[in-house]
């Protein structure tokens, strides 16, 4: 058996070693060592098994491909960054002037160019910072403003935003007190105007962005609320800057601001298609008391979140825009090309259509016509287990394309391949 230095002394080892740090190229080495004390493999071959047991990177979360039909897909970490992002990402992964001005040597203000991005794109807010996602914000919003004080919210709105968490109990760890207005199914503005006191720090309203109450309804509209006497702050969640034809119902900060909400919260990694922030925009004066609030630095991003914020802002249209426009013709075409090659190898897939959904808590209800590849429902796991995350419906795997950048195309091919021939095996054996 050869020793584990001998091994380790193969200089494709070391060129990984620097590339993935010594602890996980070591643990590849004893992985063989083992299958050849198994009889598994010769000894010669440790250092080939070691070198092909090697991780892609040094990190354990991989990259899929998002076939689900779900544009922002949370378990698959929701939006996808540009290329912009992606290249201004590594650009500032080393030494970057975060906080430093080259003009004058001296300090610089934190992020400045991704909050002047963020306020030319929203030119209603005349102040803008960034937290590390939508319910920090809301956090640092009801300590600010409200901390030991009340804040005032329809019943209809004490929503639960995903894995348990919920608006009421978040508002509430912050010292803040809750005072319920209204009834799950109507609330008026009515009911916000006597509700207010000497004890309202502000009023906020939540966009039930991942549920639909229908029927006998009543809300009241950001434009009602605005002239009661106390702060009004609006947490639209789904990142929209300015208003989408396709998702008529999704507030955006631009339009919430005009009707009169001093504060928006919302997130830059759904319908923006950023990077996990939380966006605070509105009126200076409030956005200032929020900035000078110390719970502030705990909550504020890094230079690979600014990076990534401000290049979405600038840069070209983010993946998810393009996936949300996407022309249903020339996904219908994506997935007729695919099934002739596959059918080519003696695969049965078919081209159907589909229907995707936004995700992420956003637009509930909006269905966005698609188009998949139908293949047998065995294909799931071995597709899964190769990083290509589809649904099942109706025994089918739809592989839905909509998500899907037409780039990674030529990778869906080969990988539906590869799992035909780990279904053959597992048929035959």
């Amino acid at each position: 058996m050869p020793r584990t230095d001998a091994v380790l002394a193969d200089p494709r080892l070391g060129t990984a070693a620097e590339r993935l740090g010594r602890a996980l190229v070591k643990a590849a080495v004893v992985r063989a060592q083992e299958r050849a004390r198994s009889g598994e493999i010769p000894p010669a071959a440790v250092a080939d098994a070691a070198v092909a047991g090697l991780p892609e990177h040094a990190t354990t979360l991989r990259p899929v491909v998002n076939a689900t039909g779900v544009l922002l897909h949370t378990n698959l970490g929701r939006a996808p960054l540009s290329p912009a992002a992606r290249e201004a990402v590594a650009a500032v992964s080393g030494c970057a002037d975060v906080e430093y001005d080259l003009a004058t040597g001296r300090r610089g203000a934190r992020g400045r160019g991704a909050l002047e991005a963020l306020r030319a794109a929203c030119p209603a807010a005349e102040d803008a910072i960034v937290v590390n996602n939508n319910a920090a914000a809301l956090v640092l919003a009801a300590t600010a403003l409200a901390g030991g004080r009340e804040i005032v919210l329809s019943r209809g709105e004490m929503v639960e935003i995903g894995d348990g968490f919920r608006i009421p109990e978040l508002l509430a760890a912050t010292g803040a007190r809750l005072r319920e207005v209204g009834t799950t199914n109507r609330t008026t503005a009515a009911d916000y105007a006597a509700a207010l006191g000497p004890e309202t720090g502000f009023v906020l309203k939540v966009h039930p962005s991942n549920f639909r109450i229908e029927g006998f309804t009543a809300e009241a509209a950001v434009a009602e609320l605005a002239p009661l006497d106390a702060p009004l702050v609006v947490d639209i969640g789904s990142g929209l800057l300015a208003h989408e034809p396709l998702l008529p119902d999704e507030p955006d900060a631009a339009g919430v601001l005009a009707a009169g909400a001093d504060l928006v919260t919302a997130s830059g990694d759904k319908l923006l298609g950023g990077p996990q922030a939380g966006l605070i925009l509105g009126r200076a004066e409030a956005v200032r008391r929020l900035r000078r609030h110390p719970l502030y630095r705990a909550l504020r991003v890094d230079k690979l979140t600014l990076a990534a914020l401000e290049a979405t802002l600038r840069g070209p249209e983010p993946p998810v825009a393009r996936a949300l426009h996407a022309d249903v013709a020339g996904l219908r075409e994506r997935a007729e090309r695919l099934v002739k090659e596959l059918s080519a190898h003696g695969l049965a897939v078919d081209a159907v259509d589909s229907e995707a959904t936004v995700g992420g808590g956003g637009a509930p209800g909006v269905v966005l016509p698609s188009a998949a590849v139908a293949l047998p429902g065995g294909y799931e796991r071995p597709l899964r287990e190769r990083r290509v995350v589809g649904r099942l419906e109706h025994g089918r795997l739809l592989l839905d394309l909509r998500a899907v950048p037409p780039a990674e195309d030529a990778l869906l091919e080969r990988t539906v391949l590869a799992a035909a021939g780990a279904v053959a095996a597992r048929e035959e054996g």
